[in-house]
């Protein structure tokens, strides 16, 4: 019988969605650190626009692997050896909301740039430095679920 067959406990199934959503996590930080890279070595318009399709591709499979975990772990409270990475799992998908509500923001305020008025720039620049500080923090909370479920990876 394959894993998938089996019948899961709640705990398991908030597990399993703890473990997609840390390696989402994971992929998109990589992703992001990946577009950083090729942006500041690169003025291939082709291999930019590839970086930043594979990077929105990471930030919209977070998003669904962060809601699909909120809607699996909203009625489960794991105890005992379990509750550590219950803890981080949720660190990790409030860390991972932040960061897609920062992107958001991100990319609206980019949208509603008409003139390079100083009042516009400014709000861009903290939308784009908010961004980083929340892309950071899920980082952490991703490497810190990982210390509890090394096997998630």
């Amino acid at each position: 019988m394959a894993a998938t067959d089996e019948a899961l406990t709640p705990v398991q199934a908030v597990r399993n969605a703890a473990d997609s959503l840390f390696r989402a996590a994971h992929e998109c930080c990589h992703q992001h650190d990946r577009v950083s890279r090729v942006h500041a070595k690169s003025n291939v318009e082709e291999e930019l626009q590839a970086a930043q399709h594979s990077c929105d591709h990471c930030d919209e499979t977070l998003a669904a692997m962060s809601e699909a975990y909120e809607k699996i772990a909203a009625n489960v409270h794991p105890t005992g050896a379990d509750e550590s990475w219950w803890r981080s799992a949720n660190t990790l998908w409030m860390a991972s909301k932040e960061y897609l509500r920062r992107h958001g923001g991100a990319d609206s305020a980019t949208r509603k740039l008409k003139a390079h008025e100083k009042e516009q720039l400014d709000s861009l620049h903290m939308e784009y430095e908010l961004e980083a500080s929340a892309l950071l923090s899920l980082r952490h909370a991703a490497e810190g679920y990982q210390k509890h479920r090394p096997s998630a990876a």
